[in-house]
């Protein structure tokens, strides 16, 4: 567990502990199964021979690191992004104080619930949406959740916090099934792709960045190589949202605090 449990840190910062023990062996058996190797240890030191792009350790990580998520998750910081930060974007694109674009990162996206939220907030609070260029990254560790983003269907646990109005104007339901397909437009505006919260992401600068939920399971030294990337990829004035018992306050002292879990950049760097 111990040698495993440390592989895994070192590769995603995610720090599992020992009460989760049974967990994490049901979900390494699975590889077992799939591989046909026969013990815990014979497939750590087969992963160990695999170069790190090899598609056996995309599926270890698709594995071990947890994607349950739903749309609209976490109402208030949805409320906010609606009702205060895309009328003011609006606002301002209407008096020319910023251009018609809006670039946004969902990182640790799962399986793209929060990327298609972003979306249909969008489409409903943004006048005239039509006439901006909308960005909406996705990314995440597991190439397995980035799958199921990509072809952005949903099941009814997943839309049940969506509002009506919006699941009629923004999915289509499937005729014999619970499952809900995004629009064209918001899979217009939608792209995904693999990423580690440990690595810088080459990107060119977000306006918005998502990361909730997600550092509960970082300790302090994964925090400390993760926060830094999400900083530099946010541009000047630039707004990062992450979850309410993220514990994150502490090393975001150069932003500003607009309220729980809601962080600005500094408009000048150095301000």
């Amino acid at each position: 567990l111990s040698r495993y449990t440390e592989l895994i840190y070192d590769r995603t910062g995610i720090r599992i502990s020992p009460q989760k023990k049974v967990l994490l062996s049901t979900r390494l058996r699975r590889r077992l199964k799939a591989t046909g190797i026969d013990s815990y240890a014979s497939y750590m030191n087969h992963l160990g021979k695999l170069p790190a792009d090899d598609s056996e350790w995309n599926a270890f990580l698709q594995e071990i690191t947890t994607h349950e998520s739903y749309l609209f998750r976490d109402q208030g910081h949805w409320d906010w992004f609606r009702d205060s930060y895309l009328l003011q974007v609006g606002k301002d694109a209407s008096l020319r104080k910023r251009k018609k674009s809006l670039r946004i990162w969902s990182a640790a996206c799962s399986t793209g619930d929060e990327v298609y939220t972003i979306g249909a907030c969008i489409a409903d609070r943004l006048l005239n949406h039509t006439q901006w260029e909308i960005d909406i990254l996705g990314t995440d560790i597991g190439v397995g959740a980035l799958q199921q983003a990509r072809v952005a269907e949903f099941r009814k646990r997943a839309m049940q916090l969506v509002p009506e109005g919006y699941r009629r104007r923004f999915f289509t339901k499937a005729e014999e099934s619970d499952t809900w397909a995004a629009k064209p437009m918001l899979t217009a505006w939608s792209r995904f792709r693999q990423h580690n919260l440990l690595d810088p992401l080459d990107e060119p600068p977000f306006d918005l960045i998502f990361l909730k939920n997600v550092f509960i399971y970082f300790d302090a030294n994964s925090k400390k190589k993760a926060i830094p990337h999400l900083i530099a990829a946010l541009s000047p004035g630039g707004v990062l949202v992450t979850g309410a018992v993220d514990f994150v306050n502490t090393r975001l002292e150069n932003l500003e605090r607009i309220s729980n879990g809601i962080f600005r950049k500094p408009s000048i760097e150095g301000s």
